[in-house]
């Protein structure tokens, strides 16, 4: 951790940002060389060693801070904290994500233990976020800055989850209080700045803690957030936003500097002089390999090459080195999701060709033959030279940095927590889905029937003549979507369409194109927009909404206000919903669809999703 600190040192950091023992993560783990208070101690007095401010990410989790014995708790609790960290610069307390506590309770705790920690260290500051807020929170938590105006506090931290841009939340903070940056750099989905437009073959292997380097997209982030702040500490969950935070770190000092002369400083530092501009600009590459949709683009192959010469030319030392390691694993993982991709792809072609001659040769056959297809993606495998190497670069960062890839090989606490060496091999096509159904269908006595089912599968896309469909996990099909403003303009998402992925095990028996949405966020509505209707025709939408788990209700309505739908809740399990169109919405021409969540919710901002979406002329 001394190494990590004086890393980052160099590069620009003067601040760092710990956790306290107990959190939503696990309290202990195998890998834990101390107890995590002596950890946060230690790293306490490594940055009072080096002049690095220490901060406190203090999430306030017990449920009812109206209970006065639940005060004292935390009070107790924070206290040992405070009294034995030798540093303490300042304390954030996250409004949610974790904890979830009404301001009106949540400030008056902060207030006492403001006073707590200024016994221990006179100097510390108290911040917090409205993270995850409702509306009613929101002005609840507004209206107390602005009519008791407490002293005890400092600052107010733009964090994730709270759903309006920078010059809006610096208009409703008193200008009293200024404003800290608390940017997602860690996470490449269902996050703050997600991947635009991530392929959806990357989503389900590589996963939503990747080792993720993304310096323009950090940099247009940063230029687009920095605005009205003081500074920034950025969200971190370990090293594999390692590159990220040097880009934020050297913006931080010089906002002007061009991003390719930081990646060429890191590359000459932290790997070797002989790989500046190779390295630099193989980090560059990494992040082409995420732009768009994956099955064209080629350039992956091109980025495993290039590091693959680096490799084959490296010094023992540089092949020890972890960063090095990170790139090569980033590389070769890339391209052999490509590889598979493909190869899966075809796979499901080669099979629905078989469907198509079910009438000729019988469905149970068809069945079985499309079945074998599908399986050769298992039972003859592609690319294998660099799954293994890929397994070797995850053993080599376990042994250089502890870099837990797997939960079964090196006990990651979660597969989502960034352990996806365990999704390498995930299916990269709908052969669960598809051999599901084909076991449905055999369980059918009637040929007639088992036809019938061989065809729902073929024509499932299908939405008929004068119909139209649209698959909102890919961004290659979905023609009606109403666009919005460029990532420049709003990485957050904030009015533009958001494409995300659940965390749903791929090997769960769900279509592909049920494993990612798109939706708006917060109160925004969804839009999607139908020219050249048939002014004559009358029209159903058959809607596939995202899982129906977090219980969001949602409203569809044509037009200005022509109600298709009331308020209403998913369907759990996820399925086709049909609803007719009003004739009067289309009797124009056009058509345009906006989805409404419930307002006023806060926490995630999520609930106007959808995975497919047919019109059907009737």
């Amino acid at each position: 951790w001394e190494q990590y600190i004086r890393d980052l040192a160099v590069f620009g950091a003067n601040a760092i940002e710990v956790m306290p023992p107990r959190s939503d993560d696990n309290y202990e783990s195998v890998h834990f060389p101390l107890p995590p208070l002596e950890m946060m101690a230690g790293m306490s007095q490594l940055a009072d060693d080096y002049g690095i401010d220490v901060w406190i990410w203090y999430p306030a989790l017990d449920k009812d801070y109206s209970d006065p014995a639940t005060v004292e708790f935390a009070l107790n609790e924070w206290r040992e904290v405070f009294q034995k960290l030798p540093r303490i610069d300042a304390v954030f307390v996250p409004g949610g994500d974790p904890g979830k506590t009404q301001p009106k309770y949540l400030m008056p705790l902060m207030e006492k233990q403001t006073k707590s920690l200024k016994s221990f260290h006179p100097e510390a500051q108290m911040w917090v976020s409205p993270q995850g807020f409702t509306q009613e929170w929101m002005d609840e938590f507004v209206g107390i800055l602005e009519h008791e105006s407490p002293d005890w506090l400092t600052g107010v931290v733009f964090g994730p989850w709270v759903h309006m841009f920078m010059s809006e939340f610096r208009t409703l903070i008193p200008k009293k209080y200024p404003i800290r940056n608390y940017p997602d750099i860690t996470h490449d989905f269902d996050s703050q700045y997600p991947v635009p437009d991530w392929d959806i073959a990357y989503a389900m292997t590589e996963g939503r803690e990747s080792i993720n380097p993304r310096p323009l997209g950090q940099a247009a982030i940063f230029r687009y957030s920095q605005p009205d702040t003081i500074g920034f500490l950025a969200y971190c969950e370990g090293c594999n936003d390692d590159v990220n935070k040097a880009v934020w770190s050297g913006l931080g000092w010089d906002p002007d500097q061009k991003v390719i002369d930081i990646l060429r400083e890191y590359s000459r530092y932290f790997i070797c002089e002989r790989y500046t501009e190779g390295f630099a600009q193989g980090l560059l590459a990494l992040e082409r390999n995420w732009e768009g949709p994956l099955a064209c683009n080629a350039g992956v192959y091109t980025t495993l090459r290039q590091f693959q010469a680096m490799e084959e030319s490296a010094l023992p030392p540089e092949l020890k080195n972890w960063r090095f390691q990170q790139a090569l694993y980033r590389a070769y993982y890339d391209a052999y999701v490509r590889s598979r991709l493909l190869y899966e792809t075809s796979l499901e072609e080669q099979a629905m060709d078989q469907l198509r001659q079910a009438s000729n040769k019988g469905p149970l056959v068809a069945l079985a033959e499309a079945e074998r297809i599908l399986d050769l993606a298992v039972n003859q495998p592609i690319s294998g030279g660099w799954r293994t190497r890929i397994f070797q670069l995850a053993e080599a960062l376990f042994q250089s940095i502890h870099m837990q890839l797997s939960v079964d090989l090196y006990m990651a606490q979660r597969e989502v927590r960034g352990a996806n060496l365990d999704g390498v091999d995930y299916p990269l096509n709908n052969r669960p889905w598809l051999k599901e159904q084909f076991a449905e269908i055999r369980e059918l006595t009637d040929e007639a029937a088992r036809l019938e089912g061989v065809k729902a599968i073929l024509e499932w896309t299908d939405p008929g003549p004068g119909g139209f469909y649209d698959d909102l996990s890919n961004s290659l099909q979905q023609p009606h979507l109403v666009k919005g403003m460029d990532f420049q303009e709003d990485p957050a998402f904030l009015k533009s369409p958001l494409r995300k992925c659940s965390y749903i095990k791929a090997s769960e028996a769900l279509r592909l194109s049920w494993r990612c949405v798109t939706g708006s966020l917060n109160d925004a509505p969804f839009e999607m927009h139908y020219p050249d209707l048939d002014p004559d025709a009358n029209y159903r939408a058959r809607i596939v909404y995202s899982g129906g788990s977090t219980r969001t209700k949602v409203r569809l309505e044509a037009n200005d206000g022509i109600e298709v739908h009331p308020f209403t809740l998913k369907k759990d399990p996820r399925g086709p919903m049909e609803f007719d169109i009003p004739k009067e919405a289309t009797q124009g021409g056009e058509l345009t669809l906006r989805w409404y969540r419930e307002p006023g919710l806060g926490h995630f901002g999520t609930g106007c999703d959808i995975s497919e979406i047919w019109l059907i002329k009737l």
